[in-house]
């Protein structure tokens, strides 16, 4: 979602899921140059030409990854010590957006040639996949990442 608001990201979701097969790497990870012109089309996402030829040209690096570690899921999980990071925050004011690992899994995936991998975007992802517990510590939630 890199530079743009979660809420616009998010009304495009099921855009997303249609026009990025799935999000299958695999899939994505070939999508030809004719494939990225239809894209420039597709009013269910987001038409940003450098965008979309980012998406898969990380396909193809994510699966490098998933090859030299086994699972995309191990070396994610790498940057946390293989443990959820759980914050005690009592208000949505103590929220940050960016941590020292989601720094330095940007920095990681960047040198690795991703893009669109800043530690903003990174620490959601990190958020999302449950490497980081952010929610507030009374929230039902909390105890259950």
């Amino acid at each position: 979602q890199a530079g743009l608001s979660w809420a616009t990201v998010l009304k495009k979701r099921e855009g997303y899921r249609k026009a990025f097969a799935d999000f299958d790497p695999h899939k994505v990870s070939l999508f030809s140059e004719e494939m990225v012109e239809e894209l420039m089309l597709d009013a269910g996402i987001i038409r940003n030409r450098l965008k979309i030829k980012s998406v898969i040209k990380n396909a193809q690096l994510f699966i490098k990854v998933q090859e030299e570690f086994g699972s995309f899921d191990k070396f994610i999980w790498g940057f946390v010590n293989h443990k959820t990071i759980k914050n005690s925050l009592k208000s949505m004011a103590d929220a940050k957006a960016t941590s020292k690992e989601s720094d330095a899994l940007s920095k990681e995936l960047i040198k690795r040639g991703f893009k669109f991998t800043g530690s903003t975007v990174m620490y959601a992802h990190m958020q999302a996949c449950g490497l980081v517990n952010d929610h507030l510590t009374d929230c039902f939630r909390y105890n259950q990442v």
